[in-house]
């Protein structure tokens, strides 16, 4: 636990999959005022008035970190055209085929655990180990709106055209990011998502 401020924690986590029971359970506590879960933290900012450091950390401390993964709050299907400009460097680099990449890929079930980049982007965990391959040294000037990619430990889709260093395996035409809606991203922290080929 980090001070973050006069009004806020940082929490450090050990493990990406605690970070979503976390920010569950901070929103519970009194005087929270938001959580924003991170690739291994929660920011947790409060209401001084409301709470202080001393007791929010000890609630936290006592929150449940695995209680709360078991089901998500819902489960979204993304069909994927497997065209990507890097699958066969993703191909080279892991020693597989483009069909294992694809199949190991579209196999998985993958859980959304924090958003950011850009509006719409979901940092989904649940890639196969043998698929972990590093970002570009150097990121690409533009990634098209709907490219499916990897890099790391996350697999992610880009919900508009912009800047990108991931590895590119394919496209959606699914709509990630739609400022009237409600929500407006389709990807939110514990969504579950399947890549299905198209």
């Amino acid at each position: 636990m980090l001070p973050y401020g006069r009004d806020a924690l940082l929490v450090e986590l050990r493990d990406v999959a605690e970070v979503v029971p976390l920010q569950l359970s901070a929103l519970a506590l009194p005087g929270v005022l938001e959580a924003v879960p991170g690739a291994r933290t929660v920011l947790v900012e409060f209401d001084p008035t409301l709470t202080g450091a001393t007791a929010l950390t000890a609630g936290l401390l006592s929150a449940p970190l695995a209680a709360k993964t078991a089901a998500p709050t819902r489960q979204v299907a993304l069909e994927v055209v497997y065209d990507g400009a890097d699958l066969a460097a993703v191909s080279t680099a892991t020693g597989l085929s483009p069909e294992d990449v694809i199949a190991l890929h579209s196999g998985a079930v993958y859980t959304v655990r924090f958003c950011g980049f850009a509006p719409g982007f979901a940092y989904l965990d649940g890639l196969d180990p043998r698929l972990h391959v590093p970002r570009h040294a150097s990121p690409r000037a533009t990634v098209p709106a709907g490219a499916v990619a990897v890099a790391g430990e996350f697999a992610g889709v880009y919900p508009r055209s912009s800047p990108g260093g991931w590895q590119l395996l394919g496209h959606t035409d699914a709509v990630l990011w739609d400022a009237t809606a409600t929500p407006p991203a389709l990807l939110t922290p514990g969504t579950a998502v399947r890549f299905v080929v198209a």
